[in-house]
Parts: structure tokens; sequence; C-alpha cells
């Protein structure tokens, strides 16, 4: 493509169409929970399968440094088919528990060659302004994670069945926009062997573990808080009597990261990426401690607004961290240290959320989420505690 302007438009619009199989079983899971029989407890574990799957996946990506030695534009392709047809396949109506896992579990594998591997796109595209080309490309990642939440809010319109059919259909359709539109970064710099030693000799550059550390932390609230957002509601909903869209407040609380990404993304220019990274995790942090007090709140709009603004927060450093990530890899293997660091990252969130949901039977469910602000306080730590990173902190 010779006119760079549109490049990053159809790669944020493919992230988003991809991005969508991330939560499709959570924007059906009641409707799973009662059509297969399964339990309760249902939904932590097949999200952790997605999460599961994913690491799994970056792991192989890694260790064999696949998206610094082929094509990446070819793996996302591949990869939003796979994913399309895996995903499609839970509405099989002889499927099982294990089986449902499974069909997650590859759904997370093959996500790992389109969230990572996108942002490895961006990355060869756009050397200059990255913090704000990954605002939007992780905003797409949210609005897409949010998505089917939409299409299960319109449960009128579409039936549950529909819901993974069109999710399918739109992941297929994101990997030809990126085959057929993007290509391969003009800046990409290919590997041309394997470097077993990449997935611990990235660690050693101080400049890189800081971000990183910041990142895994942020992780650890991520989507332990998107998977339990209508739990949350659906909590508050049933203890207060009130009737409200459980899935469209979902897909609103979810969907607002995207412009909280933009909007940091745009800031970063101004004041740096590490100094408003730092402030979107502290704000986050602030909002899981102060969620036992809020959600014990009479208030819906109080609560509404305080969940918006949580989620506005929780994912507005994401672009930011991956950002610092890119810039203080080595040029060879910035693919395979994103995708290092997102292997990482997601396998954080399976104890984060496999910890949620063990508790839910020992704590209040108000008090549940502030064992997430363990992660940001851990990540701030490791931020400040890198203090030639965070004496780079200018205000531009």
């Amino acid at each position: 493509m010779e006119n760079k302007s549109w490049v990053l438009p159809i790669i944020v619009i493919s992230q988003f169409c991809c991005t969508s199989l991330w939560f499709a079983g959570n924007g059906v899971m009641s409707e799973l929970i009662h059509t297969f029989h399964l339990q309760e407890s249902a939904v932590g574990h097949l999200t952790s399968a997605v999460q599961f799957g994913f690491i799994t996946g970056t792991l192989f990506f890694a260790i064999l440094t696949i998206a610094d030695r082929f094509s990446p534009s070819r793996i996302f392709f591949l990869c939003a088919i796979a994913g399309a047809i895996v995903n499609v396949g839970m509405i099989w109506e002889h499927n099982t528990f294990a089986s449902l896992l499974t069909l997650r579990f590859f759904t997370g594998i093959f996500l790992a060659g389109i969230y990572p591997v996108g942002m490895k796109i961006a990355a060869d595209y756009f050397e200059k302004g990255l913090g704000k080309s990954l605002g939007y490309l992780v905003g797409a990642l949210v609005v897409g994670t949010a998505f089917p939440h939409l299409l299960k809010g319109g449960s009128n319109v579409f039936m549950w069945q529909h819901v993974l059919i069109l999710t399918s259909f739109i992941a297929a359709t994101g990997g030809l926009l990126m085959i057929y539109f993007v290509g391969d970064g003009p800046y990409r710099k290919r590997s041309q062997r394997v470097d077993l030693k990449a997935f611990f000799s990235v660690f050693k550059n101080a400049d890189f573990r800081a971000p990183a550390f910041g990142y895994f932390g942020h992780m650890w609230e991520l989507y332990a808080f998107w998977a339990f957002v209508p739990v949350m509601l659906q909590s508050y909903q049933e203890v207060n009597n009130l009737v409200f869209n459980t899935s469209i407040w979902s897909f609103a609380i979810i969907a607002i990261g995207g412009i909280g990404c933009v909007f940091a993304g745009y800031l970063s220019q101004r004041i740096g990426s590490k100094l408003v990274a730092a402030i979107a995790l502290s704000l986050s942090c602030l909002c899981c401690l102060l969620s036992p007090f809020i959600l014990a709140g009479k208030n819906l709009v109080v609560v509404l607004s305080f969940l918006l603004f949580w989620g506005m927060t929780v994912v507005a450093d994401s672009p930011l961290f991956s950002t610092l990530v890119a810039q203080n890899a080595p040029e060879v293997k910035k693919g395979t240290a994103l995708t290092i660091v997102n292997c990482i990252g997601f396998s954080i969130t399976i104890l984060s959320i496999q910890l949620i949901n063990s508790m839910q039977d020992l704590m209040s469910a108000n008090y549940l989420y502030v064992l997430l602000a363990i992660g940001p306080v851990l990540g701030l730590v490791a931020l400040f505690r890198n203090r030639e990173m965070m004496g780079k902190i200018k205000i531009k």
C-alpha cells in the first residue's frame, strides 16, 4: 500500500474484527451454561481457557521467533481464519464442557497470532508516534473484546448462535483486510534464525524490564475486571432489585476503554508514555480500592459512572507499556519481545481470574475486587524502582 495514511485505520479495523473472538464466549455465557448444562463457575474456566491458549500460542511464537522470521501479515491472516473456524464450533449442539474448553483454548492460540502480531505490524509501519498508533490499535482490541456483549444485548435480534457466527465472519473479514490491504511494514527487520535465548535475553535491559513488569501488574487487573464486569452488574441488579440491560452496560464499560487508549496515546505525545502509563495505572488501582464502597451504594448512576471511569483507566496504560517495550527491544527481536511480554502478562491473568473465581463464595462480592489492586501496586513499584527510566520523564 503506497498511501501510508490508510494503513493505520485498516490495521485498527482488522484488529477490532479479529479480537471480537476473545470474549465471544463470555458474550453468550449464560446461554452456553443453560444449553450445555454447565455450572456457574464455567465463566472463569472458559475465560481462563482462552488465556491459557493465548499463553501457549505466544510461548510457541516467542521461542521460535515466528513473528520476526516470517511475514507478520500472513501470520495474522492465517490465525484470523483459523480462529474464526474454532469460534463458530461452539454452536455445535453436541458440545460438552470439555469440548467448549478445547475450542476456547484453540481460540486463544490463534489470538496469539493476531494481537501481538498486529502490534508488530503497526511498529513496522510507525517508528514515530508509536504510542498514538498503538493507542488506536489497543483501542480496537478493547472495542472488539466488548463487541459480543453488544450483540448479546440485542438478544431480540440475535440468537446466541448468531452472535458466534457473526463474530467469526467479522474475524475472517479482518484477516482478509490485513493480508490484502496492509501487508508488511517498511521498517520491518527480519530475523534469519531461531533464537532460543531471546525469551530471557530481552529482560537483561533495565529500560525494557521496567515497562514489562509494569505491564504485568496491569494485566493482573485488566482481564479479571473485563471477565467479571457482567457478574458485578448482575450482582448489583439482584441485590438492589433493579432492572437494566447488563449486556449493553457491560459493552459500554469495556468499550469505553478504547477511548481511554486513544486519549492516552495522544497525551503521551505531550508528556511522554512513561508518565501517562503511571497515571493510568494509579487511577485504576484507586478504583480497585474504592470498589467496595461504590458497589455498596444505592445510586445506580454513581455506580455506572464509577464503572465507566474504571473501564477507561483500566486499559489506558496498555498501549503505552507496549510502546515502551517495543522501543526498548532490539530491532530484530521486536516482534518476539512483544510476544514474550504478552505471554507472561496473559499467564498472570489466569491467576487473577481464578483467584476471583475461587473467592466468590468466601468473600462479599463488594470486597472481592480489591484483590485486583495487587497488580497495579506491584506494577507501579516496578516502574518507580527504575530511577533511570522515571528520570527520563519530561513534559514536552
